[in-house]
């Protein structure tokens, strides 16, 4: 029942076929090589019996015996289809009616499909290339699970329509299937057909045909004892026969186990898995080589995972020929079970098969068959495992069951044989592998050194191999690493070979040191003789101690052939289950649960009792007890604490609160995200545009277990990230934080669809989707055969990687997990730079986060057990293994996790016993397990308030857990100890049972009063005392109580050694520790606090270890092995018991990792741990250290009531030392209030158990096997566990790979991974890379990972909230915000613009209105003031000015929201701008074009050459000679215009340094209008501007301006305007246009103008009016630019401009609506008007009110529109700041004070490299009072200033006059000035213009000329020698060198 592949060649290439023929020829036995044809279709059926599934048994035959078929040996005889009837049609792919049945022919027509009935794709062998169409009823086919198809068939033909076929062979003539063989449903219906997102039906999943059909034909010898799922994600197994038996046979196929790179393909899972089951027909080679071919060019590439057995149990043997001779080494036969394993295998790596085992071709069996014995497991107590060596394996027949086959081995050979490969690119052809020989010798060597109780592992076999090869090949590899490939590679080393003769000789050498662990077996002829005369010897008994045999034979030519049988009972049991994945091991136990095999261990146990059975001797105690029991136990504890607490004082201290808060290590990974996200945001790819979103959204998926769920909403309620985000209001209820948590369960798919929804319908909103627990549930969804169907499987895979989510903009995806490794592979989705680890406490010895609490983790742990300086924490049971062990041999056919189980549970029923009185029972347990549970049962009774410690009962199987859960509330509830602890069975898939007794005394300490309240977390058992029995395969990120105490691992499944699940296991211990009490001292003290009986249990020490050793053989397995009754349970006694048995604990000492683990789970409340419960339930934390091992009473006794009083005499000096000590760390109990006063209140703390739980991680008790593994470490450091496979879901991808060391960081190890593991086909990320794209990262996908219980969930957490504040804040920006400066100086006339309602000025009005000199604008706050006639001047009129030292002080700013209207820098890109900034994703950067532009200008005296860069789609605003030619002039409109569309004023925007800040995208800001926008930039800043802002016209300055400050911009922005106006005049004129009509005004605006605002009035037009109201609003420009536009007269008025925007404006400012005054930042200037007043090229600084000055003094209109407003947003870099004043000569960063400016001219001052105009303006700012003595604070006599504005500083007034004829000047007669100021004046400055103003005597004059000749003229001209006195010391110069033409000053006194 096969899916066979017959003569499908369509995907493979030819060439790889023969190489794969030739390959499997060479090793074949047989010399003649077998034609590749007929191998590829010929012999189809025959050659591969197992491809698909592994391992499998000619179902063929086995189906017809039921059927009572044919005999075994003969093939059936060709099918005789039935002649088609006449007439009808016979062509393939259409049916008889003459329809195309063809998929690419009907896929896209719409198909009428009944109810219940789905579309199938049936497989025509003679259209291998097509599928056909079929419906067919859906009962007949397989259901989610693989099982319950109904026999039989029914199905309709979609062609014609004809419905009712009930016979598959009817079906299969009308379609036309023309076969050969019997028609069967599950070898031809082969595919589900599904509907694509276009609706188009295309070939789904394969039809899982599993062993629905193997009906009980078997005997019970063949049962199978397990249903395996078939491989990876084929989906759950099929339906076995009702009565497997326990230990059938395991096979693997080859490769199955990790097939390494050879894996690869989508197809290899089907390879492993249906057919196996139920193909009829043996798979096709064909597929074979299609569904196997790998990338890597090695012979294992190729690999057939056949398996061929004896097809009956009836038959002896058969022969090469028989259908499944691909591969005779899969012993089969009887047990369906034989043929799953390997199916099963393929996904789980093991204990000893983690090797890498590619899919390899089998090897071909030869010789006679070997019988295996019937008796065998009966004999040896364990079925021997036999790993396949080189060469030719023989058939094995008979009793097949008892044998387990494995090609693990040979496949570790084949990866080791290619590791050359990988130098063969050097031409490295001398290299060669490791031969056959040394391998097999390398592997005896190994073995004879493994130790009794370990098992082999194949890495380690692997590592040997690479290590031996890469030893005697050093040399040769040095060379072609460091050298080119040369032509003639060196010879090879002359190391002597091993020949084969030589093998058997020295592998007996080697094996004859092991005293016989090891045993040689060599054949002279073939292995069959080598594996007879092994089984000769198991059956005779005389392999007892043998371990492993390794069969030889050497006599084939050069050839060796080999196995290796593992023989030892212990080995022999963990190999051959760890071959079973955890869902086939659950099957297996709850099989042998449900039909009863465990009833035989039941038997047993009961006859261990003397008393005989144990419910018996608890029936009796019960009745005898069952008067008086409750009084003396629980009224110790229970009552006691409740009188206790009546007053409602806390009677118990340890139990505190710890204020939740964020730990500095969450702080520091939350910040790491966030820069993460902008380092996304901020590459060019332009993958996430956070400059677009305004709030952040999220959900939380977690893994499907309840408690899990409860704790992820505590969290996200307590930390109030809901309320933080704006996603909620005040008073969040638990039902609304249910929406942003979901649990990945069967309706998580309609809460991600509305996610989904949410996500499309807010574009602007950032949703960050956070996976959490993100390693579990890999499997790809595309891969699982029932995804359809089954909801849970593939499920994260299809919700978290469905397209929506990839595509959507505004989603990021952050998986979250502690063990990222299978996220880490070649094909995953996160790029590495995109990963975040959990930063290490300690860099170089300091400590970078420094924290009150440690955190204790694996590493910890491990380290612990290193130092000798406490109990160990990680610990075993030596008795309880000896005990396993023992059953084991008794119980050979019962799974081991089941014989474990049922011994723990005993030893907890036991050890309650011995607790409640009957001392007798003490034998029936381990010391372990008794300290356990005294300590469980007696902490409540030392604590007033009755808290005690939690035990964690780890059992992954949830029908064992349903077992040990019954078991012990059975004897719980015979003894009576109801009331002291509770029993409570975790199940992910349920919520927390607790009874109400025990909740009554939570809701107490807790103090909650809702009558309601159940606990729903394992946070919330904080101090109950309780045995947790912890179920689930997986822990799914539960988080445990500090209370803590012990993590009882023993049960876990120590066969699946994965990285993973090891550390996930270990990781339930995680903890944090209280820092402030040192652990040793914490773990000294418990010697104290034990019983006081545990002083005396070192005299039974030395007795213990004499007479364990001693009888521990001799006694019956099952009794206890200690002789002693009353021994000590201290764990001090049982880390030193035996010798024998706890060897590694006392050195282990693993106390310390243990703990670790169960760090996080520190504080309840605190999301900040990922493991406490939030907020209410903070109470808890505080109970939550680790409960000590509180009274480790003589666990061998009941307990006495005086013993705990003489132990808190003794410790009572401690307790108090810790106890305050505690209570200092824990911030919550340190108020005085708590702090005990009395000494019997301390006494009672330091018995409570909590009260240790700060300072102690729990004790973990690990399986042997773990602990080995965990503790073992290589010659790194690193611990073996690190260095297994990492997970389930990946695979090795070469055995040529380096190790992993101890000091690789997270991101080293991660790194490691990605490049040397690859995903399984089941995996999610598998088929990633064929997405063909090289870059097949997501970008918008993060990978968070840190230790378990570390604090994630707080971390997390925290990153959503300073994300979201960080995106407030980008759509926020810093404006000025100050006042308008001089308010009070404003002159007082009564001449005011009294019309407050009109929206335009009227011109009539506005001339009459005084000019306000004063300068308003507060960036002046420290310049000049300037006088005007209007003032009354007193020098305490000004406002304070700054002290010196404030001159620097950040000028006050104030945080906007930004509008829809504001301008933007570069960072910010939107769907609407991206066109207008040249990024549009459809075309390329925009291209642009260079016009130079020349004018003449007469100042100058030259030409001015300027610049244009033009990009393409701004031409249309210039007029050009022809297309492309000479720039003519830029398009002007007309002042007639009144198009709303577009802004006429041109604006130009002078910008240094700020390419990417300023703010020149305005195209929100023109609310989308047509404007003309011109940046205006110094020529070395040209190409970094056109690179930020590819579509903006560039104006390109002339060199010689590139060191000149703000006013050359000015100056040429203006004249360039005047210019281009008369070239259009002249243009427009020759169009009939008036020259007066063309639009005179540009706009010059800053590059900080970020906002524009308008003021809205209400109320009283009159001034007498007291209502006035207003409010202010944010506009657009656009409409502020429209309104002024429209102002009528505009032409009349030569600058506009308006407010500098302030929070503090008052009426005052407001209620004008139009002022003559200053204008800054933002003006409207027009050029025409203001043609003959130019800005000063030269000015750095104040330049604005300098060309004011003279714009007002020419007589024309300066209007302010009060009511419109700009804000500037405060930018940090570029602009004014981008002038440093540095000296020239040296090199030193001292700085230059503004003192050492100037200098006397030709003194040996150093020179400045600064221009000089800005050295001259610098200094007369910082000391003008050097040559302005008399004017310091002298505010009623100014200085007088001809022509120009300098700043003199804030404490010296300056009064300004222009010289030119019929200036408006104020009337200076009135003033005596006190300093004359001459700057660069001109002819119109004459002697005559300069007597009519007056000085006072001693008044300075400044003349300031460009060289020493014109200031001598200037002195001549001016007559100045009349009045002033010049002295020779009196002139300077600027501090230039000669080249950058100082300025000179000459100063001098009024006569």
């Amino acid at each position: 029942m096969g899916n066979s592949y017959a003569g499908q060649l369509k995907t493979t290439r030819f060439e790889e076929v023969l190489h794969s023929s030739i390959e499997a020829s060479l090793r074949s036995s047989s010399l003649v090589p077998r034609p590749i044809f007929s191998q590829l279709y010929l012999e189809a059926e025959r050659q591969l019996s197992a491809l698909e599934g592994g391992s499998r048994v000619d179902n063929e035959e086995e189906e017809e015996e039921g059927e009572g078929a044919l005999e075994q040996n003969c093939r059936p005889n060709p099918y005789q289809m039935h002649p088609p009837p006449e007439g009808c049609c016979t062509t393939d792919g259409f049916c008889q009616a003459g329809k195309d049945l063809r998929l690419v022919s009907i896929s896209n027509e719409p198909i009428d499909v009944p109810a219940d009935f789905l579309l199938v794709g049936a497989k025509s062998p003679s259209l291998p290339d097509h599928l056909l169409v079929c419906a067919v009823d859906k009962r007949f086919l397989p259901d989610d699970n693989g099982h319950n198809a109904l026999l039989g068939f029914s199905g309709n033909c979609v062609g014609c329509g004809k419905k009712g076929f009930c016979y598959f062979t009817e079906f299969s003539n009308h379609i036309n299937l023309k076969l050969t063989t019997q028609p069967k449903k599950q070898k031809h219906l082969k595919y589900y057909l599904v509907r694509n997102a276009q609706g188009a039906l295309t070939k789904g999943p394969l039809i899982c045909w599993k062993g629905s059909e193997f009906r009980s034909r078997q005997t019970p010898a063949s049962a199978c004892s397990s249903l395996f799922p078939p491989l990876e994600s084929s989906g759950p197994l099929a339906a076995f026969p009702s009565e497997p038996v326990p230990g059938t046979n395991l096979s693997v196929p080859l490769g199955a186990q990790q097939a390494g790179p050879a894996s690869d393909h989508p197809s290899l899972t089907a390879a492993l898995g249906p057919a196996v089951f139920n193909g009829k027909e043996s798979p096709k080679p064909a597929q074979l080589v299609k569904s196997s071919l790998s990338a890597v060019p090695r012979p294992s590439a190729i690999g057939i995972l056949s398996n061929s057995g004896p097809p009956k149990k009836r038959h002896k043997g058969w022969s090469p020929e028989s259908p499944s001779a691909a591969d005779g080494g899969y012993p089969q036969g009887g047990g369906n079970r034989a043929k799953y394993e390997s199916a099963g295998m393929s996904c789980v790596p093991q204990v000893g098969l983690v090797g890498p085992a590619s899919v390899t071709f089998p090897v071909v069996a030869s010789g006679e068959p070997v019988s295996v014995p019937d008796n065998l497991l009966k004999i040896c107590k364990a079925k021997p495992v036999i790993f396949k060596g080189h060469g030719n394996f023989p058939y094995l027949c008979g009793n097949l069951n008892d044998v387990v086959v494995s090609p693990l081995l040979y496949t570790c050979y084949q990866n080791s044989q290619s590791i050359s490969r990988a130098y063969e690119q050097y031409g490295a052809s001398t290299i060669q592998p490791i031969s056959e020989e040394m391998q097999l010798l390398l592997t005896v060597y190994y073995l004879v050194q493994l130790a009794a109780d370990q098992v082999p592992l194949m890495e380690d076999l692997e590592q040997i191999f690479l290590r031996s090869w890469r030893e005697s090949h050093l040399t040769e590899i040095r060379q072609y690493q460091q050298a080119p490939p040369q032509p003639c590679p060196p010879a090879p080393s002359a190391v002597a070979p091993v020949t084969s003769a030589q093998l058997p000789w020295l592998a007996g050498l080697a094996a004859s040191s092991c005293n016989d662990s090891v045993h040689i077996i060599e054949c002279t002829y073939s292995l069959a003789e080598g594996l007879s005369e092994m089984f000769r010897l198991l059956i005779e008994g005389k392999l007892a101690k043998t371990n492993y045999v390794v069969i030889i034979c050497a006599c084939r030519n050069a050839a060796i052939d080999s196995c290796i049988a593992v023989t030892g009972k212990y080995q022999a049991r963990i190999l051959s289950e760890s071959l079973l994945t955890p869902a086939e091991y659950q099957k297996e136990v709850s099989y042998e649960l449900v039909t009863g095999k465990v009833d035989s261990l039941g038997a047993f146990f009961s006859t261990l009792c003397p008393e005989g059975d144990i419910d018996i001797l608890l029936d009796k105690f019960h009745q005898e007890n069952q008067g008086h029991i409750s009084s003396s136990l629980t009224a110790s504890s229970v009552t006691k604490s409740a009188s206790l607490d009546v007053g409602g004082i806390p009677a118990c201290t340890s139990y505190n609160l710890e204020p939740h808060s964020i730990r500095p290590f969450q702080l520091a990974v939350a910040q790491k995200l966030l820069s993460h996200v902008c380092s996304i945001a901020d590459s060019s790819t332009q993958n996430l545009d956070l400059g677009s979103f305004e709030k952040v959204d999220f959900l939380i998926c977690i893994p499907p277990s309840e408690v899990t769920y409860q704790q992820t909403l505590f969290h996200v309620w307590h930390s109030g990230v809901l309320l933080e985000l704006g996603l909620e209001k005040e008073h969040v209820t638990k039902q609304r934080v249910e929406q942003y948590v979901l649990k990945l369960d069967a309706e998580a798919q309609t809460k991600f669809k509305s996610f989904l929804q949410n996500s499309f319908q807010n574009p602007h909103t950032l949703f960050v989707l956070i996976h959490d627990h993100a390693h579990w549930d890999l499997v790809s969804a595309v891969h699982n055969l029932y995804s359809q169907s089954d909801p849970s499987v593939g499920l994260v895979d299809r919700l978290l990687n469905c397209r929506e989510v990839k595509e959507a903009p505004n989603i990021v995806t952050l998986h979250v997990t502690s063990f990222p490794y299978a996220l880490q592979t070649q094909h995953t989705l996160i790029s590495p730079y995109n990963e975040i680890h959990w930063p290490a406490s300690y860099s170089n010895g300091m400590d970078l986060y420094p924290e009150n609490k440690k955190y204790f983790g694996l590493s910890e742990f491990i380290e612990s057990t290193l130092s000798g300086h406490s109990l160990p924490l990680l610990r075993y049971d030596s008795s309880f293994e000896a005990m396993v062990t023992a059953l084991g041999k008794r119980f050979p056919r019962l799974h081991s996790a089941v014989i474990r189980t049922f011994v723990l549970v005993q030893h907890y029923a036991a050890a309650m016993m011995a607790v409640s009185g009957l001392s007798q029972m003490k034998n029936y347990t381990s010391v372990e397990t008794l300290e356990i549970t005294q300590n469980l049962i007696n902490s409540p009774k030392q604590c007033p308030c009755g808290h005690g410690l939690m035990v964690l009962l780890r059992v992954p199987c949830s029908p064992l857990a349903a077992v040990a859960y019954e078991r012990l509330a059975h004897v719980r509830a015979r003894l009576a100890l109801e009331e002291h602890f509770e029993i409570i069975l975790g199940n992910p898939s349920s919520g927390i049972t607790v009874g109400k007794h025990f909740v009554k005394q939570l809701k107490m300490w807790q103090k909650i009063e809702d009558a309601e309240w159940r606990p729903q977390t394992y946070l919330e058992l904080e101090g109950l005392p309780c045995i947790l029995i912890f179920s689930g395969m997986d822990p799914h990120g539960e988080s445990l109580p500090r209370s803590l105490r012990y993590c009882d691992l023993r049960l876990i499944n120590s066969s699946c050694l994965v990285r993973t699940a090891l550390e996930q296991e270990l990781g339930l211990a995680a903890y944090f520790v209280s820092n402030e009490v040192p652990l040793e001292k914490g773990a000294r003290n418990e010697a104290l606090e034990s019983d006081a009986e545990k002083l005396s249990s070192t005299d039974n020490e030395d007795e213990e270890l004499v007479t364990e050793g001693s009888t521990s053989e001799k006694r019956s397995p099952v009794k206890r092995e200690r002789s002693c009754s009353h021994d000590s349970a201290s764990s001090s006694l049982s880390s030193k018991a035996s010798s024998s048995v706890l060897c590694g604990e006392s050195s282990a000492q693993p106390g310390g990792p243990s703990q670790g683990e169960r760090a996080g789970s520190p504080q309840p409340s605190d999301p900040s741990e990922e493991g406490r419960v939030p907020g209410e339930r903070q109470r808890l934390r505080a109970s939550r250290g680790p409960p000590s091992v509180i009274s480790r009473h003589s666990p061998g006794l009941a307990p006495r009531p005086d013993s705990s009083l003489k132990t808190s005499q003794r410790s009572i000096q401690v307790s108090v030392t810790s106890l305050s000590s505690q209570l200092s760390s824990s911030s919550g109990s340190s108020s005085s209030s708590t702090v005990p006063t009395t000494s019997t209140l301390v006494l009672q703390a330091s018995q409570c158990s909590m009260t240790k739980a700060y300072q102690q991680p729990p004790i973990v008790f690990l399986p042997k096997l773990v602990y080995d593994m965990v503790t073992s470490t290589d010659s790194s450091g690193l611990p073996k566990a690190a260095s297994l496979l990492p997970s389930h879901s990946v695979m090795w991808a070469s055995s040529f790979r380096p190790l992993l060391s101890k000091t690789m960081t997270s991101t080293e190890q991660s790194l490691y991974y990605r490049q040397w593991t690859v995903p399984r086909p089941s995996h999610m990320d598998y088929g990633n890379r064929a997405e063909g794209r090289v870059d097949s990262f997501h970008p918008r996908r993060l990978l968070l990972s840190g230790p378990p219980q570390v604090g994630k969930t707080g971390a997390y957490l925290h990153f959503l909230s300073i994300l979201s504040r960080m995106l407030i804040r980008l759509t926020e920006v810093d404006v000025y915000d100050e006042e308008e400066i001089n308010i009070n100086l404003r002159e007082e006339s009564d001449w005011h613009y009294v019309q407050l309602s009109d929206p335009w000025p009227d011109l009539e009005l506005f001339k009459k209105l005084p000019f306000d000199y004063i300068i308003h604008d507060p960036k002046y706050e420290d310049a000049s003031l300037i006088c005007s006639h209007h003032q009354s001047m007193k020098s305490e009129d000004r406002g304070m000015s700054r002290k010196p030292e404030d001159l620097y002080v950040r000028r006050h700013t104030a945080r906007m929201r930004l509008s829809k209207y504001a301008a933007y820098n570069t960072y910010h890109h939107c769907e609407q701008c991206h066109q207008y900034l040249g990024f549009h994703p459809r075309y390329q950067l925009y291209e642009s074009t260079l016009h130079a532009f020349a004018f003449s200008y007469s100042m100058l005296g030259e030409e001015i050459q300027l610049h244009f860069i033009i990009p393409k789609s701004k031409e249309h605003h210039f007029v050009f000679s022809q297309p492309g030619g000479q720039l003519e002039s830029m398009r002007l409109p007309l002042v007639t215009d009144k198009s709303h569309e577009y802004i006429k004023s041109p604006t130009f925007t002078p910008t240094t340094g700020r390419h990417e800040h300023g703010l020149f995208n305005l195209y929100h800001a023109m609310d989308g209008a047509s404007h003309l926008h011109v940046l205006v930039v110094k020529e070395y800043e040209m190409a970094i501007y056109k690179k930020y802002w590819p579509n903006h016209i560039m104006l390109v300055l002339p060199s010689i301006f590139n060191s000149a400050g703000v006013g050359a911009a000015h100056f040429l922005i203006k004249e360039l305007s005047y210019h281009n106006l008369e070239l259009e005049r002249n243009r427009q004129e020759e169009l009939g246009i008036k020259p007066q009509d063309i639009w005179p005004f540009i706009v010059i605006s800053d590059d900080s103008c970020v906002m524009w605002n308008v003021v809205d009035v209400d109320g009283g037009g009159e001034r007498s009016s007291r209502e006035f109201s207003w409010s202010e609003r944010n506009v657009s420009l656009k409409h502020i630019m429209q309104h002024i536009e429209a102002s009528p007269n505009i032409t009349h008025y030569a600058l506009i401009g308006m407010r500098k925007w302030s929070s503090r404006t008052g009426c005052r400012e407001v209620r004008e609506p139009f002022s003559r005054c200053h204008v800054h930042d933002f003006i409207i200037l027009n050029v025409d008007l203001t043609q003959n007043v130019q800005y000063n090229q030269n000015r750095f600084t104040c330049d604005d009110v300098d060309f004011n000055l003279r714009v007002h003094s020419a007589g024309l209109l300066l209007c302010r529109f009060n009511r419109f407003s700009v804000m500037k947003k405060q930018i940090a870099v570029g602009g004014h700041r981008s002038f440093h004043i540095t000296s020239k000569v040296s090199d030193s960063p001292v700085a230059i004070v503004p003192a050492q400016y100037i200098c006397a001219p030709d003194s040996k001052h150093t020179f400045l490299a600064a221009p000089a105009q800005l050295l001259l303006e610098k200094f007369l700012q910082h000391h003008s009072h050097r040559f302005f003595p008399l004017s310091l604070k002298n505010h009623g006599h100014p200085v007088l200033s001809v022509d120009c504005y300098l700043n003199l500083g804030s404490q010296i007034s300056v009064c300004y006059v222009s010289s030119r004829p019929h200036s408006l000047n104020i009337s200076c007669s009135d003033f005596l000035f006190s300093g004359l100021l001459l700057y660069l004046c001109d002819s119109f400055v004459g002697a005559s213009f300069l007597k009519k103003f007056h000085f006072l005597k001693g008044a300075t004059l400044c003349v300031i000329c460009q060289d020493r000749n014109s200031l001598r003229q200037t002195v001549v001209r001016l007559e100045l020698e009349d009045e002033w006195q010049f002295r020779l010391r009196d002139e300077f110069q600027t501090a230039n060198a000669k080249e950058d033409r100082p300025l000179f000053f000459l100063t001098g006194r009024h006569i």
